[in-house]
């Protein structure tokens, strides 16, 4: 009898927790961000874009995902995919073989870019913590400001990076974002939505991206920073020639 109530006790604990977490106001608007970014179509689609010099491609279906990078549009040359299975290059078309060092250098470079042209998508994953920081206003929106980190376990490589999100209140769109990182010496950075479209219902936006002065000022002063002219503009980045397939087509 002691062993069942302890089962019925774990099983209530882990229902109420889950309930805790749906319920909990941040989690609704990452959930409702995600969504209004495309993710519906996301889950099942191939999205291609060519991004400075290289060509990108991500075809994801059922869980499973290939990221691709080429040199050129035809992938003729070199071409570097990231999957579930691991990291593999090759040079027209024949298999290289890659330091560990390399596999791992190309891996997150692949995975970044990527990563960063679908956000908000993939931040309703477990291993992301999220916490609402407050609601401001920024050149006149108001917009949720949403820390987010990760899980040592599932968080990835940069799980220590932190990013802070500002979710428009109205209608769930990100209209900045900045975080820390740790690699090449590390740094932080701000970014500015700019050139928003939707093409086949996914939201696909260019960045304007700001350095602050400090290395690691804290996230949340960031959009004071924006609107005080006190961030240097780096640079741009745009994607082009987007493309949006859903499967099972794609």
């Amino acid at each position: 009898m002691r062993k069942i109530f302890t089962v019925l006790t774990v099983l209530l604990f882990a229902a109420a927790c889950q309930q805790e977490k749906e319920t909990d106001p941040v989690e609704t608007i990452i959930n409702k961000a995600v969504q209004r970014a495309g993710k519906k179509v996301l889950d099942n689609a191939t999205i291609s874009f060519n991004f400075r010099d290289k060509f990108y491609k991500a075809k994801r279906e059922n869980g499973n995902f290939a990221l691709s990078r080429c040199s050129d549009n035809s992938c003729s040359d070199t071409l570097d995919v990231l999957s579930n299975t691991g990291f593999a290059r090759s040079i027209k078309n024949k298999p290289v073989k890659l330091a560990d060092s390399m596999t791992e250098k190309y891996s997150n470079s692949v995975n970044s870019v990527h990563y960063f042209a679908v956000l908000p998508y993939g931040l309703d994953n477990p291993a992301v913590n999220k916490e609402l920081i407050d609601t401001v206003r920024i050149k006149g929106k108001s917009y949720y400001e949403v820390k987010v980190g990760f899980e040592k376990q599932g968080g990835g490589k940069d799980y220590e990076d932190h990013f802070m999100y500002w979710i428009n209140t109205q209608d769930f769109t990100v209209g900045y974002m900045a975080y820390n990182y740790q690699v090449n010496e590390g740094g932080t950075r701000f970014r500015e939505v700019y050139n928003p479209r939707e093409i086949n219902g996914v939201r696909v936006v260019d960045y304007r991206n700001y350095k602050p002065n400090e290395q690691y000022p804290p996230l949340q002063s960031l959009d004071s920073l924006f609107i005080n002219d006190k961030l240097e503009l780096l640079s741009t980045i745009a994607l082009k020639n987007v493309a949006v397939k859903a499967c099972p087509n794609c």
